[in-house]
């Protein structure tokens, strides 16, 4: 799998358009485009600015890993089912609501201002996304392990 087919996959696992992508990477969307149907090699920064916007970490971009699903369409390992990034989006909405609400004990009434929300916000998703992942590592039987 090319990279921009590995950025397409990410991007359509989070049900991003095109548009949004390049607007949250700073790229215009005819250039992500013409990354994702490999018409142009994108350089190490705009990777990292791409990974950046998808939250993900710019080597799963590059890493080769292959799994063929049940279709027999070869793609990146998913980390996680359907059910549960639906529930990990429902739980980081929650959290970052009640710390809207002024009531959280870290900022003590002060407003966060946009860029420090942001950053708290992946940092929690990060968070949340290693947590379950080092749970169902943990008390996934052997033998229902996919490996």
């Amino acid at each position: 799998m090319s990279i921009g087919e590995r950025i397409k996959f990410f991007r359509k696992q989070q049900t991003m358009t095109q548009v949004q992508l390049a607007e949250r990477a700073g790229l215009s969307r005819s250039y992500l485009a013409d990354v994702e149907g490999n018409r142009y090699n994108p350089s190490v920064d705009t990777l990292k600015s791409i990974a950046k916007a998808l939250h993900i970490e710019a080597h799963q971009l590059l890493d080769e890993q292959w799994n063929d699903d049940p279709a027999g369409q070869p793609g990146p390992k998913p980390a996680f089912t359907s059910k549960e990034e639906r529930d990990i989006a429902k739980d980081l909405e929650r959290i970052m609501s009640d710390l809207e609400s002024g009531e959280a004990l870290a900022f003590h009434g002060e407003p966060i201002d946009e860029e420090s929300k942001e950053l708290l916000r992946i940092s929690l998703e990060n968070s949340m996304r290693l947590a379950k992942q080092m749970a169902k590592q943990k008390f996934t039987p052997k033998k229902y392990r996919r490996e």
